[in-house]
């Protein structure tokens, strides 16, 4: 699958690049409801000197010289589900959907995932690396991870040319370290067996880098307040706080893994704040914290993201899992699942997050799969019988972010006049700004984007996602 060459909203305003007035070009690309156009590139606009413009007139101002948070990546999650579904297609169906998302060219350059250490409830089952009652984790193999997950991870490093950051998750300790036994329906880890989960956790990032996979970061716990019927385990803030603090931080250090990235909570943005502020405000925790991690479930909850920003700003931003759900396969073609992916993105980009990453990205026909039946949708699904890949808008609303916000950014200053238009913009390290406009709407909006001085005119149609990209 092509997609028409570079699309970002990108201008040049340092010394360092090419100055303003040789900029004389907007590249449009435009994603709408009712048309065919997917990240297809619109008719080029000029940058010319600004007119008057009314108060009612609907602009985009950007201010590349104001700079936030710098950006990680952009992504989604390598689940078993996903390497599942991949090896069920016909080899040219699997190179596609490889080129699809991770080849910044062709696709649309994804260059953040996730993924988790032993299995979740996007696996077939449950497993973990150990045999029952190892406390000496003389067992520890990721051999289950040999079998599709690992080769589907490869593919797509190999794509994104060995620039992909990967983090991973746990769902659960296995059941014997637990309260109730069990890795699923919640309980918590027991305290004589922090230690050893602590080990496993670093058991974990050494076999992934023996096998040809570095780990970026770690998450301490998959949605610690959540008692699931799947892979669970909760973690009070002062469980959490404890666990890194004594356990989990010291591990890696004493590993040699001091490098790798704790990232806390992993929860909805709801009761971030609660949550970081019991382990952030522990120096001896917070110490071995690189940043909260958060998802989009329950409420909205953007103005705790601000507030986790703004009360700890040593500390990084990450959104780590979001889907649409329940799994209906008779609405895979809902404009409305692009659209939720759209505007959370840009209120979490403008809130602080430094990077965002889908949940699986690529499930089956029946959205999965998965061994509790909690089916969701993906970006992508694969018909296993007939090889057929299906990408829903969701595929195209994070393509107007991943293909054009590279690892490096900066975000900037991007201010919209119109209730209609949500935006975010963004400054490449080549000097490119890209400029994310939504229009949710029922009907389409003349713009104008100001930069420095020169602006373009353009539409957002009704319902629909652009990026405007400037040399």
């Amino acid at each position: 699958m092509r997609f028409r060459s570079s699309l970002t909203v990108c201008a040049v305003l340092a010394s360092s690049v090419l100055p303003l007035h040789a900029v004389d070009r907007v590249e449009i690309f435009v994603t709408a409801r009712d048309t065919g156009q997917r990240l297809r590139a619109a008719p080029a606009q000029s940058l010319v000197p600004v007119t008057p413009i009314t108060e009612k007139e609907a602009l985009i101002y950007v201010d590349a010289a104001k700079s936030f948070q710098t950006i990680i990546g952009i992504g989604g999650a390598l689940t078993d589900a996903a390497a599942d579904t991949w090896a069920k297609l016909p080899e040219t169906k699997r190179a596609e959907l490889i080129r699809a998302y991770y080849d910044p060219e062709a696709g649309i350059g994804y260059t953040l995932g996730r993924t988790s250490i032993h299995s979740c409830d996007f696996s077939s089952s449950s497993y973990t690396y150990v045999t029952e009652g190892d406390a000496s984790l003389k067992s520890f193999s990721i051999a289950p991870d040999e079998r599709a997950r690992l080769p589907l991870i490869r593919a797509a490093l190999a794509a994104a040319k060995g620039k992909l950051t990967l983090f991973a998750s746990p769902w659960s300790p296995p059941g014997w370290m637990k309260d109730n036994g069990n890795m699923l329906r919640g309980g918590h880890l027991k305290a004589e067996h922090r230690d050893v989960w602590a080990r496993y956790m670093a058991e974990f990032v050494k076999a992934y880098a023996k096998a040809g996979v570095p780990i970026w970061g770690l998450t301490v716990q998959n949605e610690p307040m959540a008692v699931q019927k799947w892979e669970s385990c909760l973690f009070s803030p002062e469980e959490e706080r404890d666990f890194v603090r004594d356990h989990l931080g010291p591990t890696l250090a004493r590993s040699g893994l001091g490098d790798t990235k704790i990232i806390v909570w992993d929860h909805n943005r709801t009761w971030m704040y609660q949550r970081a502020q019991v382990i952030l405000d522990d120096p001896a925790a917070a110490k071995y914290v690189w940043g909260v991690g958060f998802h989009w479930y329950t409420d909205d909850g953007h103005a705790n993201t601000r507030l986790v920003r703004e009360a700890y700003p040593k500390t990084h931003l990450l959104f780590t899992e979001a889907c649409n759900y329940p799994y209906d396969r008779a609405k895979l073609g809902d404009w409305t699942l692009g659209e939720k992916y759209g505007r959370a993105m840009i209120e979490d980009f403008n809130n602080g997050a430094e990077g965002w990453t889908d949940w699986n990205i690529l499930l089956d026909e029946r959205g999965g799969p998965n061994h509790v039946g909690n089916f969701c949708y993906a970006p992508v699904h694969a018909d296993t019988a007939t090889g057929e890949l299906i990408y829903t808008n969701s595929f195209h609303y994070l393509g107007h972010f991943s293909k054009f916000v590279r690892p490096g950014a900066a975000r900037i200053v991007s201010s919209s006049t119109a209730d209609s238009l949500a935006t975010t913009a963004f400054r490449n390290q080549d000097g490119t700004l890209a400029v994310v406009v939504m229009n949710g709407s029922d009907r389409a909006q003349a713009f104008r984007v100001w930069v420095s001085g020169r602006e373009a005119a353009t539409t957002s149609p009704a319902h629909s996602i652009m990026t405007l990209k400037l040399r």
